[in-house]
């Protein structure tokens, strides 16, 4: 792996492991959700990781906050998700609990990055801003 790759940056793998976990999630919802909530979850988990990706590889920074602020908001339709399985109780309380723990840990750190970047593009030189 390459030292520079999206996949080392921490908001990343904490994505990942989010999205994995859904994806196991979704694979016990009920047969009546399979094609709406699960198809809903799906999507916006994969969002996460691929904005962060995308993101990464457009090089300016303000692209690469528009990328992660897409990111922000696919997590937080997934936190909604999860309280619609909360209350629908489609799984365990507890674990979609902890499910949404991870997912503000999450924002955290992806409003800690938009910010590291945003100090970081007033940092550039001029060139790199216009580009």
């Amino acid at each position: 792996m390459n030292d520079y790759s999206f996949e080392n940056l921490e908001v990343y793998k904490l994505a990942k492991e989010l999205r994995n976990k859904t994806y196991k999630l979704i694979k016990e919802l009920p047969e009546e959700e399979k094609y709406n909530l699960a198809s809903q979850m799906r999507r916006a988990a994969l969002s996460l990781t691929n904005n962060i990706a995308e993101g990464h590889g457009r090089y300016h920074y303000q692209e690469n906050i528009q990328f992660l602020r897409q990111c922000r908001g696919s997590l937080e339709e997934l936190i909604d998700d999860f309280d619609l399985c909360i209350s629908e109780k489609y799984a365990d309380e507890v674990t979609l609990n902890n499910f949404k723990n991870e997912a503000y840990e999450l924002l955290k750190r992806l409003n800690g990055y938009i910010k590291y970047l945003k100090v970081k593009k007033e940092e550039a030189p001029i060139n790199q801003l216009t580009n």
